[in-house]
């Protein structure tokens, strides 16, 4: 394994390559390269005016991270009590919280407005009542339905309402005596198709004009996240999406909107490796099966929603295709196909690239198998 893989930085890989020569950890584990992090922190955003950062905390939710991310210029979206609970252990001022989500319970909304968040999605007249009922006078802002198309994970069918409602539900929170400031929208999670963001802010634009026609003026404009990185293969950077954001919102916004923007996948992605270890193989047909310790219920949950990962094994043995599959006794547990490795050994290492995001945020004990331990190196 002493070749660098593509879409890893060289010194990621030494340093990964290194702690598996010297550590006597057992697979499987996540292994995190804070100088990534810390670097994503600092340059998304940067290139929108007016914009303020919020790392959405269900990326990666680890302390350390979340941590190593408690820095000037960088704040916070959470969802639930639990993110609040690591926020809260790491003394985060409440100003530099947000929640998105635009469907929370009540405890949630009554732990958050104790701890001093004021900022809140939504996206129904269920959620302004709820508001209304556990927070009242706090700012909130309507997300949009907008296309979805080219992102790996899509999110549209799920939240948002449609142009035509929206300025009706800003005027329902606003007789609630809530705050309405602005509006959101998430183009979808590893968006590759950049004009996702021109449809999306065309919508808002609209609707931002129609709120201000009927007495309501916004001043949050909150684009969410979804910055696509580097998996198996290149994407759009992240210069190039915010200098078409930021031309956009100066010709389509006020000179005094306030951006939000809330990086996830981008800001930890391509910071992990998994390190993993192969426990069975198998030929089942025509079809040559590899089984690791990690799989879709342990940590590889996004696999299965269109996610693909790379994956390294240190073999010099001839190349084959494999079906990659995890350790559990479900028949759901089911990585990748056609993956094209070197045969390896049982007991061989397979690293996984671009697996900081996603993987044990969503990791659950399923068949008595551990959360992978994450490890910030």
């Amino acid at each position: 394994m002493q070749v660098i893989p593509e879409f890893v930085r060289s010194s990621t890989w030494e340093k990964v390559l290194n702690f598996i020569a010297t550590s006597d950890e057992a697979a499987p584990y996540l292994l995190m390269d804070k100088d990534v992090v810390r670097e994503k922190a600092s340059v998304i955003g940067k290139g929108i005016r007016n914009c303020r950062v919020y790392y959405a905390v269900k990326a990666n939710p680890h302390i350390e991270i979340a941590g190593l991310l408690d820095r000037p210029g960088m704040n916070y979206e959470i969802a639930s009590e639990g993110e609040l609970k690591i926020l809260s252990a790491l003394g985060v001022k409440p100003g530099r919280i947000i929640s998105s989500n635009p469907v929370k319970s009540p405890a949630f909304i009554k732990h958050a407005v104790d701890y001093g968040v004021d900022y809140f999605a939504f996206d129904s007249v269920a959620e302004v009542d709820k508001l209304a009922a556990y927070a009242p006078g706090c700012n909130v802002y309507v997300r949009l339905t907008v296309p979805n198309e080219g992102s790996e994970w899509p999110l549209s069918k799920k939240f948002g309402i449609e142009p035509d409602t929206a300025v009706e539900l800003l005027l329902y929170a606003r007789e609630r005596k809530l705050n309405p400031v602005g509006i959101t929208f998430h183009v979808g999670s590893q968006c590759t198709n950049i004009y996702n963001w021109s449809m999306a802010l065309d919508k808002v634009s609209s609707v931002w004009s129609s709120a201000e026609s009927v007495g309501i003026r916004l001043k949050v404009l909150n684009i969410g996240g979804g910055y696509p990185i580097r998996y198996t293969k290149e994407v759009i950077d992240i210069q190039s999406i915010e200098e078409m954001i930021d031309t956009l919102i100066s010709q389509k916004f006020p000179e005094d909107i306030q951006v939000q923007l809330e990086p996830g996948r981008a800001v930890v992605g391509d910071a992990g490796v998994f390190v993993t270890s192969v426990i069975g193989k198998a030929r089942r047909g025509n079809v040559n099966w590899l089984y690791i310790d990690v799989g879709v219920f342990n940590g590889l949950m996004e696999s299965i929603g269109g996610i693909k990962y790379k994956y390294i094994v240190g073999s010099r043995a001839e190349t084959q295709k494999w079906t990659i599959a995890g350790p559990s006794c479900d028949s759901f547990d089911v990585i990748a196909h056609e993956v094209e490795l070197p045969e390896p050994m049982i007991g061989d290492h397979l690293l996984i690239l671009s697996s900081g995001a996603y993987t044990i945020s969503y990791a659950s004990e399923f068949n008595g198998f551990p959360v992978p331990k994450t490890i910030l190196i």
